[in-house]
């Protein structure tokens, strides 16, 4: 069998900062007092993204995301390399038990794209047992779990067959009720979503929901809608989490844009997240105050189901903490 058809589109994925900037037209005598040159999170980008970024535009806000800069040399003691906590709820090397009644499964440390403020940057991920026998294992002991969240990185990076044997080993746990796919994948490379994929969803006995990172409207395009339809048809709720970036997508006709965009295709806005903390992110920060007053304009121009929730981790804290 050949390499499947998303493989193929992920190598083409941009990894060198200097091919990015002539790629998008972007003056190279900018590039000392700009971009971050050797970065230990290595830049990762797929083309189909880039080909959204506007040319000759250091400040696109797509660009904004991906691209490594020296602001992220900037350091803040409120900015630290775990800002979530995860290594205190570290059940197994890939199991996450923060709250009650549900578990993370940290899949794979791979990811279709390197987002600049990832919380997970820094995580220490095991990349030995591709089988997650001692995680199943915890789970099926554990009765109060009825919800897995498959996060990473970013499930969907694993193949058709290793997604195939997780979810048939979680269908095989009768309290485990629901599993939710955390993923971006789709937004960069959405020919993942491809019929072997479906058909892995499909067999599950298990409801499934499934949840894409999305953080501004032009990330979006016609192919993506159709593919995330076929998710649909299948009888699984897609929902969206938004980071809230400086920069970005802290103005509220870009929020509204992205929002109703989302809602028009039946995918619900679920989470706009206050950024979580981590070391060499502090330039995306938006106060908190800033972040309320957008949800209050974005409360009288768009019906309540188009509004997500704004929140907040604080490690330790048994949920995710509403700001608004």
């Amino acid at each position: 069998m050949g390499v499947s058809l998303w493989r193929q589109i992920q190598r083409e994925n941009f990894t060198d900062w200097k091919k990015l900037l002539s790629e998008l037209n972007l003056n190279q005598d900018e590039t000392s007092r700009i971009v971050l040159e050797r970065s230990k999170f290595p830049l990762n980008v797929p083309k189909r993204i880039v080909q959204k970024m506007s040319k000759g535009n250091w400040k696109d806000p797509i660009l904004r995301q991906f691209l490594p800069t020296l602001e992220e040399q900037e350091t803040s003691p409120l900015f630290v390399l775990d800002p979530v906590a995860d290594g205190n709820s570290r059940k197994a090397p890939k199991l996450l038990h923060k709250y009650q009644g549900r578990a993370l499964l940290v899949c794979t440390s791979a990811c279709a794209m390197h987002c600049r403020y990832c919380f997970r940057q820094h995580f220490d991920y095991e990349s030995q047992d591709k089988l997650f026998e001692e995680e199943i294992d915890l789970i099926a002991q554990n009765p109060s779990l009825s919800e897995i969240l498959l996060s990473g990185g970013d499930p969907l990076s694993l193949s058709d067959a290793q997604l195939d044997h997780l979810l048939k080993r979680l269908d095989a746990i009768a309290h485990i009720k629901r599993i939710r796919f955390h993923t971006r994948f789709p937004m960069g490379i959405p020919e993942r979503i491809d019929e072997s994929f479906l058909k892995v969803l499909a067999e599950s006995s298990k409801q499934i929901f499934f949840i894409i990172h999305c953080n501004h409207p032009d990330e979006f395009d016609e192919e993506i809608f159709n593919r995330l339809k076929a998710i649909q048809r299948l009888g699984i709720p897609i929902l969206t989490q938004t980071v809230l970036l400086h920069k970005v997508n802290d103005d509220v006709d870009t929020l509204k844009r992205l929002f109703e965009v989302l809602v028009d295709h039946a995918i619900i806005p679920f989470y706009l997240h206050q950024l979580d903390r981590v070391q060499g992110a502090a330039h995306f920060e938006v106060p908190e105050e800033k972040g309320k007053q957008l949800m209050e304009q974005l409360g009288t121009q768009l019906s309540g189901y188009a509004i997500p929730r704004y929140v907040r981790e604080i490690p330790g804290v048994p949920r995710k903490s509403p700001i608004a």
